[in-house]
């Protein structure tokens, strides 16, 4: 650290929402050069304690807040996010805020453009200044290099990976001259496991040049590696605050979650696959950016759990949103429905996709999966409202269809319940939510269609530690319970190992390998780097 003087204190900090208590007397002070870690259960209070210091309008909309947080001393009370970005703050939200038709360069600079002046200028003024685009590429560049990775800083966002964008908006916060703080809402979310390296180097180097770093995570050995200090919430209230050496994940999950937690698998329960093949995918491709899919074949058996594996980038994440109509594909996808006859799924036509008995939960919940301005119960049944036909009763001799609200509020609290999504009620709107909650709506929405094959894209991404172990039972439950074959596709080994009957690794837009979860890790590893050798034996291996 740089200095014994804090440059941020919070003090007695609580707020309310709606009548919901979500903070309580939070204090905790961050010094210059610190990394804090915060890390909690979604729903304990961090994206909220974030919006009240970044001055999210939502914050006074609703009240305002009790407590006092400080820069430099001086007690401070932001409004607006420009408020705190003038006051040296800046935050990366978990939600990609960028502008898909701007490039990286003009997306970092954006606001804070270089301009010179032209000859325009003698008659009406600074207004007619130009953009300075070499300066600008400089200072772009200048911003790319402080984190250590390669951009194309003329590349346009909407043709970028994911990954690419996180760095963008990393880039785009710490250009800024008076950078004192820097939030970062789980920033390696999307991110290989090469990359987030990158970034928790880069943002070593930041903290060294004596920037504060508040740091969320659900990643807790990247808190370990990379923080100073933890600070523990839990149901609005700092659980635990302590030094990061002599931490383990264990005490930090116990104190999140106020219970003990287990890092083992999940117990193996026996398969509900059959030897009936339900689903055939043969020579697919997907235009997907950043997201490729050039040539991928797998058989998928009914009642099984099969998932999808790989690093960011080659393809995995193209496979759903592909067979789902969400993004242009071809090939052929044939599926046999609950009376054993084979049928063909139209590609690129989502309404068809559902109608034939097929469900997904996107990895885009925001942007995909969700109403974020209609309530919880209206987002849970939507879908199979509009596609199935449920939740209507008919009046007047089924010359007039009215929604069922009994039935609908029945089978939300039935979600809330069984998620345990946390929510005042079943009227909350979507978008009051936290991260995780939100996704488990998702999962409630594609349950309730209950569909013959659901796609699951990254189903615990940015949940914490006690909600994915609920999140994953919960696939393998309903599994279980009802026999759907469920094709899940996740950045984590681990999670697919624990739940999944067959596991394919998807490398440069093609099936790698396909292996059953016991296998080595070291065995995936390979395929994910491209060591592709032994293919066939594995698959046939994994086929027995």
């Amino acid at each position: 650290m740089n200095s014994r003087n804090p440059i941020l204190q919070i003090t007695n900090v609580g707020k309310e929402y709606y009548g919901n208590r979500v903070l309580k007397d939070i204090s905790f002070d961050l010094y210059p050069g610190e990394i804090l870690g915060l890390v909690g259960e979604n729903g304990a209070g961090k994206s909220t304690l974030m919006n009240i210091l970044f001055g999210m309008p939502v914050i006074a909309d609703t009240g305002g807040y009790e407590g006092t947080i400080s820069i430099n001393g001086t007690a401070v009370r932001f409004r607006t996010p420009f408020d705190a970005l003038d006051a040296g703050i800046g935050m990366v939200h978990q939600e990609f805020s960028l502008i898909p038709g701007f490039t990286t360069t003009e997306n970092i600079l954006l606001n804070s453009e270089s301009q010179k002046k032209n000859i325009l200028d003698e008659v009406f003024g600074p207004r007619m200044d130009i953009l300075d685009r070499p300066d600008m590429r400089r200072r772009a560049l200048e911003a790319i290099g402080k984190l250590g990775i390669q951009l194309d800083p003329e590349m346009c966002v909407s043709e970028m990976p994911v990954g690419h964008k996180q760095f963008t908006e990393i880039a785009r916060e710490i250009i800024r001259k008076n950078m004192k703080i820097l939030v970062l809402d789980e920033p390696t979310a999307v991110l290989t496991e090469s990359e987030a390296s990158i970034l928790l180097d880069g943002l070593k180097k930041l903290a060294g040049e004596g920037i504060g770093i508040i740091f969320i995570s659900h990643r807790l050995q990247e808190v370990l590696d990379l923080t100073d200090k933890v600070v523990v919430l839990r149901d609005g209230l700092i659980a635990h605050e302590a030094p990061t050496a002599g931490l383990t994940i264990r005490e930090i999950a116990r104190r999140m979650v106020g219970r003990g937690f287990d890092s083992k698998e999940a117990e193996v329960r026996p398969s509900r696959a059959t030897d009936e093949t339900v689903l055939e995918v043969e020579n697919l491709w997907v235009d997907m950016p950043g997201e490729t899919v050039r040539d991928v074949s797998f058989s998928v058996r009914r009642g099984e759990i099969f998932g999808i594996g790989g690093l960011a980038g080659q393809g995995k994440l193209g496979i759903p949103n592909g067979i789902m109509g969400l993004m242009s594909a071809g090939g052929s996808v044939h599926f046999r429905d609950r009376n054993g006859v084979r049928r063909t799924a139209i590609l690129n036509d989502p309404r068809s996709a559902l109608e034939q008995g097929m469900a997904f939960v996107s990895e885009d919940r925001r942007g995909v999966g969700l109403l974020l301005d209609e309530p919880v119960d209206w987002n849970i049944v939507f879908t199979s409202m509009q596609i199935q036909g449920r939740f209507l009763k008919p009046i007047f001799g089924g010359l007039i269809k009215w929604r069922d609200e009994g039935a609908i509020r029945k089978t939300a609290w039935e979600y809330i319940h069984s998620l345990e999504i946390k929510c005042t009620s079943e009227r909350q709107p979507v978008i009051e939510l936290s991260g995780g909650n939100q996704q488990k709506i998702c999962l409630a929405k594609a349950f309730t269609m209950k569909p013959e094959i659901m796609f699951v894209s990254e189903p615990t991404r940015g949940i914490d530690i006690g909600a994915k172990r609920l999140v994953l039972d919960t696939l393998r439950q309903y599994n279980q319970d009802y026999g759907t074959t469920i094709i899940m596709v996740s950045s984590e080994l681990e999670e697919l190992r624990s739940i999944c009957d067959r596991i394919a690794v998807i490398d440069e837009g093609c099936v790698a390998g396909i292996l059953p979860p016991g296998t080595e890790a070291s065995e995936f590893g390979l395929l994910m780097t491209g060591v592709t050798a032994r293919k066939t034996t594995q698959q046939q291996g994994a086929e027995q």
